[in-house]
């Protein structure tokens, strides 16, 4: 029995070409913009929570004093902060990791832009390929990344405030032992927290960099799709 022939296909026009990059790359912003909308909400409702801890205790410290009963208040109410923030870490981390693969993904439709009309290529600001180097020149629009663009990212903020927030509940937990007994484990406790979450984020940047996960290397010649 003979297999039917398959009809010959016309090839799709540019233009079309053009429409279905651009429809994807307009959603990939979309979810983009809406993660970053939620994240950003999520921050600034836990900054507005340690705030309000903070003024409670100053309050508190005047009318009771630093008695035990302070102290115990300080400790649930730190312990509290420690772990609404320790969630908030892990959504701005989460977040993290779903942006590189966001960009990732816009890096790959400019590609295909190029591809329909490589002439496009002096007008693009924004990385043109989807390996480190094509993501590192989305994020920061030419410059060489340099660590002021992590340190002053929402992750290492949150992070910094959290080593904050769980440095003082172990300051509180050891005061009984003395002062100098409660500021080094504070300090202690404190470089662990922030090395332990600064860790985890380059473990997962290292995932990021898996070479399977190039289609667009750097170097590609640019020409028509087929």
């Amino acid at each position: 029995m003979t297999q039917p022939i398959p009809e010959a296909r016309e090839p799709v026009p540019d233009g079309v070409r053009a429409q279905i990059l651009a429809t994807e790359h307009w959603g990939l912003l979309a979810v983009r913009s809406q993660t970053w909308s939620e994240v950003m909400g999520r921050i600034t409702a836990q900054l507005m929570f340690t705030s309000a801890s903070l003024l409670f205790l100053a309050l508190l410290g005047q009318s009771i004093g630093y008695t035990e009963t302070f102290r115990s208040l300080a400790v649930a109410l730190g312990l509290t902060l420690l772990l609404t923030g320790t969630l908030t870490a892990f959504r701005v981390h989460n977040a993290s990791q779903e942006d590189y693969l966001f960009v990732k993904g816009m890096n790959r439709l400019r590609a295909g832009y190029l591809d329909i009309d490589p002439t496009l290529e002096p007008y693009f600001i924004t990385g043109l390929t989807d390996d480190e180097v094509g993501i590192g020149q989305t994020y920061t629009m030419g410059p060489t990344r340099n660590v002021s663009h992590v340190a002053a990212s929402s992750g290492v903020f949150i992070v910094a405030v959290n080593t904050i927030v769980a440095a003082g509940v172990t300051a509180f937990v050891l005061w009984s032992m003395g002062p100098w007994v409660a500021s080094i484990g504070a300090a202690v406790l404190g470089a662990a927290h922030f090395a332990f979450w600064i860790y985890l984020a380059w473990r997962n940047w290292q995932v990021n960099l898996t070479p399977g996960w190039v289609r667009f290397p750097t170097g590609r010649t640019p020409g028509r799709l087929s």
